[in-house]
């Protein structure tokens, strides 16, 4: 019986490649997949993959290109030319970017290349007002908040484009991993803000290649 039964038509169907979370799988059910992958001449786009686990199918795979901070790798077959977007990531904070990364690598791999914004919070309201002029120009923010994620509204109540916010699971005590900051963003009064889940930054990378009038199809 096969293990894993891969979506490679899911590019053409959605406008999004096909990718592999790879939580909960063993580091040998990683290089299987990635073996089906080579066999194919595939591209993968791997999340949630630990340090350890990226190191030991590093040795196998001379192709896999692995980036540390978001968790992520790719198995390089050839992937688009970049397209270079308007769109924005913002965090509240260093602690989000993690999230962050994992969202900018998300689009990397299906060419759009939107680069981070950093450490944004509306604790220090001066370090979003000072980048006004450059938030606005974006028709699409993908917004990464944990503790309170006041950052949600108080952007998407300043800008004229679409927030994606991405709760994180950082925070203290009351902020219970994320719930908090997601029932900011999905109670928003600003308008504009959707929302995914706790630590999603692949999905509102996703989001966003799906909102985008200007997708891999035409970049290429």
């Amino acid at each position: 019986m096969q293990e894993f039964e891969f979506d490679w038509h899911r590019q053409q169907r959605t406008g999004v490649a096909e990718a592999v979370l790879c939580e909960g799988k063993t580091v040998e059910q990683i290089k299987s997949i990635l073996a089906q992958a080579n066999q194919r001449q595939a591209s993968l786009l791997l999340t949630r993959l630990s340090l350890a686990a990226m190191r030991e199918c590093s040795e196998n795979f001379t192709n896999l290109e692995s980036h540390d901070a978001s968790e992520t790798a790719v198995l390089n077959n050839g992937l688009p030319a970049l397209a270079v977007s308007d769109c924005l990531i913002v965090t509240a904070g260093s602690s989000d970017m993690k999230v962050a990364h994992e969202a900018r690598q998300t689009l990397l791999y299906n060419g759009l290349d939107v680069p981070i914004i950093a450490d944004c919070g509306v604790a220090g309201l001066w370090r979003l007002t000072d980048k006004l002029e450059l938030l606005n120009a974006a028709p699409l923010i993908i917004a990464v908040a944990g503790m309170e994620g006041a950052l949600f509204p108080v952007l998407a109540g300043l800008v004229k484009g679409v927030v994606i916010a991405v709760p994180t699971s950082n925070g203290y005590g009351v902020a219970q991993g994320g719930k908090v900051a997601l029932g900011s963003a999905l109670s928003a009064c600003s308008p504009g803000v959707v929302a995914v889940n706790i630590d999603n930054g692949f999905g509102a990378a996703c989001a966003m290649l799906k909102m985008m009038p200007v997708t891999r199809r035409s970049a290429q």
